[in-house]
């Protein structure tokens, strides 16, 4: 498959960003609802309405899904996407008025812009007005437009990262070949390192003005010790955000362990993986057609496989389509 979100029957994808304050938000949509889960995994997640991804919660079925920067002010980007969505008619039927369930995850990208200026239910909005079937656009956009990566020696040491994407076929289906699109939002106090050859890609930089990498796992092994909270702080700036996607037809359990295989992506590419000071959360969706006749069935174990190389190269791509921004260099120039 060729780089980047193969389009999903049914899913919509868009992007609204704040340049000067680098920040932004990206979302997903599914007018007609689509099943989803997700798989927790950082120490310092900022989210809304997970609860609603329960398999025991009345509704079953989500309407969007917001990533956004700006850490928990930017979960304000939610109301704007249930806004559009109500105007469309989507929603829980509640009876009197049909209520958006609409799960959001945040990461920390207050440092690197204006701290002052975050996603919030306009700009959530924006993106759902943006939202399409089609190409999504990776790098320095949506909830990765302030994402960074590496920041043991502190922000003004870290690399530049944003959204990636990456798809992976899976012929173990019942009814034809299921596609898997991943999503990821990279803004990792680890590095990046990519798993086929061991080598770091990007990541904490031995200084402000050298493009050598300090290899965060190793200098923490050595007794190296985060910097605190503050303008220049690495513990506070992180979280990788992923969505997985898929035309195959999930239950919620299934969902749920699609994610659970989905994340082994995150500890194979990101170095150290799942700290205390990382908010990584892993969604996986299932936008599979409501005509039964129409349904692709995946062995769930097989799903998860291909979710995983699919997480792991939209991760990679996270980095390598990033630009310099803020004052952070970035591999893609």
């Amino acid at each position: 498959m060729p780089a980047g979100f193969a389009p999903i029957a049914g899913l919509k994808i868009g992007h609204a960003q704040d340049e000067r304050a680098l920040t932004g938000c990206t979302v997903f949509l599914a007018e007609a609802g689509m099943t989803a889960a997700c798989d927790l995994r950082g120490g310092a997640t900022g989210t809304r309405e997970l609860a609603a991804l329960d398999p025991a919660h009345l509704a079953d079925q989500i309407h969007g899904l917001v990533l956004a920067g700006g850490s928990a002010f930017g979960l304000d980007a939610a109301g704007g996407v249930m806004r559009w969505l109500e105007a469309r008619g989507a929603g829980f039927d509640a009876g009197v008025a049909r209520v958006p369930i609409v799960p959001a995850a945040i990461l920390f990208d207050l440092a690197l812009g204006e701290a002052k200026r975050r996603p919030d239910a306009a700009m959530g909005y924006q993106a759902a007005e943006a939202a399409r079937e089609g190409p999504v656009t990776e790098g320095n956009v949506g909830a990765g437009t302030g994402a960074s990566v590496g920041k043991l020696a502190g922000t003004e040491c870290a690399m530049k990262a944003g959204i990636g994407c990456w798809t992976e076929p899976c012929a173990a289906v019942r009814g034809g070949t299921a596609q898997v699109a991943a999503l990821a939002a990279v803004n990792a106090f680890g590095d990046v390192r990519d798993p086929a050859t061991g080598r770091l890609l990007a990541g904490a930089r031995t200084a402000p003005d050298s493009l050598e990498l300090l290899d965060t796992a190793a200098a923490l092994r050595r007794g190296s010790a985060p910097q605190s909270f503050g303008r220049t702080a690495g513990p506070a700036l992180n979280t990788v955000l992923v969505v997985v996607a898929t035309d195959a037809t999930l239950s919620r359990i299934e969902a749920g362990r699609l994610a659970v295989m989905a994340s082994a992506a995150i500890a194979r590419t990101i170095s150290p993986a799942f700290t205390r000071f990382d908010g990584d959360v892993l969604f996986a969706l299932s936008c599979g057609p409501a005509d039964a006749s129409r349904n692709l069935r995946a062995d769930v174990n097989a799903l998860g496989a291909a979710a995983a190389d699919a997480v792991a190269a939209a991760i990679l791509r996270g980095v390598s389509q990033a630009h310099s921004a803020g004052g952070l260099p970035g591999l893609a120039g």
